[in-house]
């Protein structure tokens, strides 16, 4: 006080004479007065040097003015402190505050000091400030200095940045002061730490309390309602003694925090840690504190760079490598650290291109709802659903590190709750998922020690700020490298070191121009718009930021869905043949789903490669699409396959209950499982006893397919050529539907693929109703099933009908009565009605004019797609069934069957399309969105890509159903 005090009695002509050359170490001084305590390191000192500079000649004092925040009702922060200010009015210079009543310093605080409470700041020449200054605010031929949010071209700023290059600004901006080493030297980055630490442990309490679990953290309140920090640390050592004393539930279990670096704001956050009762532990012991840790105090790990990140060839971390070479690198975070974290406080630097601490996939297994078997069980304690319940993310960088923080929340609406499974934020601390806190201005809710600690590391450079006069040349700025390397406009002009920046808005505006065709820059090109492309492109243009082109040979096809869908835009063209094109939509696109026929798709995925576009099928991975798996890898995309109702749904329910079983304990005894595209039972009433919802050439061929599958340890093979006609049996679950069914394909390669080695049944099949491979036989017994092409149906021949060309097949007239006709066709299918039946009732011996089709099965494949397809009125049904056999470890046994059900809506989508459209639609929206990352060839067998899937398909009305029973 005895010093303070002198100063205030110094005389006048002492002050005159500090107001020459003797004028920084008399701020350094006066400085050291100050009642902080956050004093600027002697190293990052400035060099001594007049405040004089051309704009101020002619003046006995120079003017420095702090302009009042308007960037949000909650910035109350200022540059300087009245204390600072007071050090700079004792020096010499004038200080123009302009008036705020939102300001956390009053204007009396900083009057009482002798600084200017002034709306009109033309005097000074140095105008600060902490955030953004409007454009209209802004005035010609001054230094600006304040955080300006330009040096990435953020696009919001460019008006900003255009106003001071225009106004002949010389700009400073606070991010950019950095010393040698290139760590920033003026910052709020402590008070962020405390500030989130503060908030997070006040959200914690919340989402317990959510999630049935009363806790000390309940009186811990957000950072800005204490008046200062130390009662908001007397908050959290009320909370601290009460845990304590053990009164932490037990539910909840041992509690971890994770902080990320060790810079300022890590530094910040660990200072309110540590009013609570605590034990430091290193990272290799995470795994055994998490499980045997004590409830009366909490648990803290600092996790460094070289803790997580590995070299993806082997060696030690190397810093140097890693900041010029980050793709070198991998983490191990959310492997190895976060599985044991209760709450994440990340306040790390995320360079673009450097390993994430957790993607948006691993968060799908991080938060994947648990037993919590490292938990005591008891009745009317509910157990954490995982043990990741919170995230302080206090870099504040959306898709950084933590890549599923996609935006800040804010001081008004502090918390979110990312829920992984479905990939979206809700304001609600009750629910599925991980509790996120990322404010970007936490320093804003303690303004008053922000404002003190950040003038603190100000105030050494403000000379080198009044050196500046915005009219004279950026060369003859003699100031110290720190301030000047921090000049980001000057003269009209940017500086050297910022040119870039017009290169970045170029490609910026480029970026915004195809936002502009493409909001949002999603560009989804669909091949084909036949019967399952509807419901694909309704599941993606349900998000506005995605526009999606509908790519046809069939001009009809694509009236209808424009008409459905106004905003996709139509391309005609013949995509099995001019390839020119299609790699030209494949390039002008960020994704592509290729929904023709499977022999086309290897080549729309090598276009895919070539231009490193995603793409997603709902088609079986082919030998030939498995070739171009390293290709689809190294190009860095992913080929996602098998996303559709069979396959595709039947995969993903089959893995949901094998993991579930298997994570308990379980192994699979067998595995049986059939599926089929049938009409609703009302709709029944055909030859066939089918109806056709798209081309049915792949439906009818199918029967002549091999195959593969075990029973009861045997491996039994079918071969191809009709055989499987004989292996048809009568399907005895939901009788109801009177069906029979038939092995499909190879089923045992599923052993693995679905990693049921354990299974000694393992069979997959078709579902039809009975009596339909007899009527098919009987088309194959008639010859109508050959795909060599038949001079009597070459497209250029002469007209034929139906009985003519039938006659054919025995060499006869075609002008034989129709009777004669039927005792031949009687004859050849062994003397069958059933089936005579079939060939009466389809037409096939009538006197209707052939379109003809080349071949036998082509030609037939036509017919039957017009002759059988639904009406109007009339509605299709997806029919699939999976018994499980399961042995546990005690050798009970069980099984367990899953039915799904789904139903067409008449008119509007069939069963078959919803099921294939809107999972290939779902599969896609996460690629899009970075839920699945996963590079290659590939199919929906991870957890981390069926369980959403699943979960998104309920909400649409796919929801299967399982029942258990006791063997």
């Amino acid at each position: 006080m005895a010093r303070q005090l002198c100063w205030v009695r110094a005389s006048s002509a002492h002050l005159q004479f500090l107001s020459g050359r003797n004028f920084i170490p008399f701020l350094e001084a006066c400085a050291s007065t100050s009642t902080t305590t956050h004093l600027q390191p002697a190293h990052q000192q400035p060099p001594h040097r007049s405040y004089f500079s051309s704009s101020n000649s002619g003046s006995d004092k120079p003017v420095i003015a702090i302009r009042r925040e308007t960037v949000n009702v909650w910035e109350r922060r200022a540059p300087l402190s009245p204390n600072q200010v007071r050090s700079l009015v004792k020096s010499g210079v004038k200080v123009i505050v302009q008036p705020s009543d939102r300001r956390a310093y009053s204007m009396k605080e900083y009057s009482d000091i002798g600084a200017v409470i002034l709306e009109d700041m033309s005097e000074a020449s140095l105008i600060m400030g902490v955030k953004q200054v409007p454009v209209d605010c802004l005035m010609r031929d001054k230094t600006y200095a304040f955080f300006s949010h330009t040096i990435k071209a953020q696009a919001d700023n460019m008006p900003l940045l255009d106003a001071i290059l225009e106004k002949n600004i010389r700009l400073i901006d606070y991010e950019k002061m950095v010393d040698e080493n290139g760590a920033r030297v003026v910052a709020f980055g402590k008070y962020a730490g405390v500030a989130g630490m503060i908030n997070i442990l006040h959200g914690m309490g919340l989402r317990l309390l959510a999630l049935g679990h009363h806790t000390p953290f309940m009186h811990i309140g957000p950072s800005h309602n204490y008046r200062n920090t130390e009662m908001a640390r007397q908050a959290v050592r009320d909370a601290g003694y009460e845990i304590s004393l053990g009164r932490m539930p037990k539910s909840v279990g041992p509690m971890t925090f994770i902080f990320t670096g060790s810079g300022n704001v890590s530094q910040g956050a660990q200072e309110v840690f540590q009013e609570l009762p605590h034990e430091y532990i290193e990272p290799e012991h995470l795994p055994k504190v998490a499980v045997q840790g004590s409830i009366n105090k909490l648990y803290a790990c600092v996790v460094s760079r070289d803790d997580h990140y590995t070299r993806k060839k082997g060696g030690k971390f190397d810093p140097e490598e890693f900041e010029q070479y980050p793709e070198r690198y991998a983490s191990t975070f959310s492997h190895n650290i976060a599985p044991y974290a209760s709450c994440i406080i990340n306040g790390i630097y995320w360079a673009v291109g450097a390993p994430r601490l957790i993607t948006i996939p691993e968060a799908k297994t991080l938060l994947r709802p648990t037993d919590a078997p490292w938990l005591p069980s008891s009745p009317g304690c509910p157990n954490l659903p995982h043990r990741l319940l919170a995230i302080c993310d206090i870099s504040a960088d959306p898709g950084g590190s933590i890549e599923f923080m996609k935006e800040c929340t804010t001081i008004d609406k502090p918390f979110s709750l990312y829920d992984a499974e479905q990939n979206v934020d809700k304001e609600s601390f009750a629910g599925d998922g991980v509790l996120i806190c990322s404010i970007d201005n936490m320093p804003a809710q303690i303004p008053r020690e922000a404002t003190e600690y950040f003038g603190s590391l100000l105030f050494p450079y403000i000379n080198d700020f009044l050196a500046s006069d915005a009219k004279s040349s950026f060369e003859d700025y003699q100031c110290s490298s720190i301030v000047k390397n921090a000049v980001i406009a000057s003269n009209g002009k940017l500086t050297p070191s910022y040119e870039y920046i017009t290169e970045l808005r170029q490609k910026n505006i480029t970026s915004s121009h195809k936002a502009k065709l493409v909001p949002g820059g999603e560009r989804v090109l669909v091949l084909g718009a036949g019967y399952v492309s509807a419901p694909a492109v309704e599941y993606l243009t349900r998000t506005s930021s995605t526009s999606v082109t509908l790519a046809s040979q069939y001009q009809q096809d694509l009236d209808v869905l424009t008409k459905q869908f106004p905003d996709v835009s139509p391309v005609l063209m013949d995509l099995a043949t001019d390839m020119e094109e299609l790699d030209r939509l494949v390039g002008d696109h960020d994704l592509v789903i290729s929904l023709l026929p499977y022999m086309l798709h290897p080549e729309v995925a090598r276009l895919c490669i070539k231009h490193k576009k995603n793409m997603v099928t709902a088609s079986y991975i082919s030998p030939a699409m498995k070739e171009l798996h390293k290709q689809a890898k190294d190009a860095g995309i992913t080929i996602m396959n098998e996303v559709g109702v069979d396959p595709g749904i039947d995969h993903m329910l089959a893995m949901q209950c094998f993991d579930e079983v298997q994570r308990a304990g379980g192994k699979i005894t067998s595995y049986v499982s059939y599926c089929g595209g049938l009409p609703a039972p009302e709709h029944t009433d055909t030859p066939l006893l089918y109806k056709f919802n798209w081309f049915p050439k792949g439906v009818l061929l199918n029967v002549l397919s091999p195959a593969k599958y075990l029973k009861d340890g045997t491996v039994v093979e079918i071969p191809s050529g009709g055989a499987l006609l004989d292996a048809v049996e009568d399907l005895d679950f939901m009788p109801g539907f009177n069906i029979e069914g038939y092995p499909n394909r190879d089923s045992t390669i599923y052993a693995q693929e679905y990693g049921i080695d354990s299974a000694n049944t393992l069979i997959r099949g078709t579902i039809r109703y009975k009596g339909y491979m007899e009527a098919v036989r009987s088309l194959v017994n008639m010859g109508l099933f050959e795909s060599d092409p038949d001079a009597s149906l070459h497209p250029d021949g002469p007209e034929i009908t139906w009985k003519q060309y039938m006659c054919t097949k025995f060499d006869k007239s075609g002008d034989i009565l129709a009777d004669s006709l039927k005792d031949l066709i009687y004859e050849r299918l062994d003397k069958d009605e059933t089936k005579l039946k079939c060939i009466v009732n389809l037409g096939l011996i009538s006197e209707d004019v052939i379109d003809k089709k080349s071949s036998p099965i082509d030609t037939l494949s036509n017919y039957l797609a017009k002759k059988l397809a639904y009406g109007a009125h009339e509605r299709d049904m997806i029919l699939m069934r999976h018994d499980v056999g399961i042995e546990w470890g005690d050798r009970k046994k069980e099984h367990r069957s899953i039915n799904f059900v789904s139903y067409g809506d008449p008119g509007k989508t069939s069963a078959m399309a919803k099921t294939v459209g809107v999972p290939t639609g779902i599969a896609a929206r996460m690629i899009l969105n970075g839920e699945i990352q996963t590079k290659g060839v590939c199919g929906p067998m991870k957890i981390e890509i069926y369980q959403p899937i699943l979960q998104r398909l309920e909400k649409e009305g796919l929801r299967a159903v399982e029942e258990i029973k006791l063997l």
